[in-house]
């Protein structure tokens, strides 16, 4: 079995849903030798997440912004936690309800997703820096 893990820094992204496929597929060149495997993408923060949705059309990235905005919304006066402004609480919310990782099965030396799925970024914060990412490689 081959195992490789790598980290690595995005860089900052506006609040919002990014597709970042191709931002990890460039760290890992090292996919192509793995036939049957999977592929983890770890995210090392509490208000940034990852998922995997639609890579096609740019306004299911807006969607998922606008409803998620109304799900979590800022200013809640219930939240404490604001230390670092009105978007602090209801980013690690976010991060939470969309996770910090996703496993994709790696077949043939290639990313075995669905034809319109990408990976996102999912920035939930106002004013982010860069977000590292950690990739975990394993397969035959």
């Amino acid at each position: 079995m081959k195992l490789f893990q790598k980290e690595f820094r995005l860089p900052a992204y506006s609040r919002g849903f990014h597709l970042i496929t191709s931002d990890v597929l460039s760290k890992l060149p090292e996919i192509a030798d793995v036939d049957t495997g999977f592929l983890q993408v770890f995210i090392k923060h509490t208000s940034a997440s990852l998922t995997i949705n639609e890579n096609a059309d740019p306004t299911v990235r807006e969607d998922f912004e606008s409803h998620i905005n109304i799900m979590v919304p800022e200013n809640a006066p219930y939240y404490k936690h604001d230390y670092e402004g009105s978007d602090d609480m209801p980013a690690h919310i976010k991060a939470s309800l969309m996770g910090a990782s996703v496993q994709v099965p790696v077949t043939n030396g290639r990313l075995n997703m669905g034809i319109w799925q990408g990976i996102y970024l999912c920035e939930h914060r106002n004013y982010a820096s860069g977000r590292n990412i950690v990739l975990t490689l394993w397969g035959n």
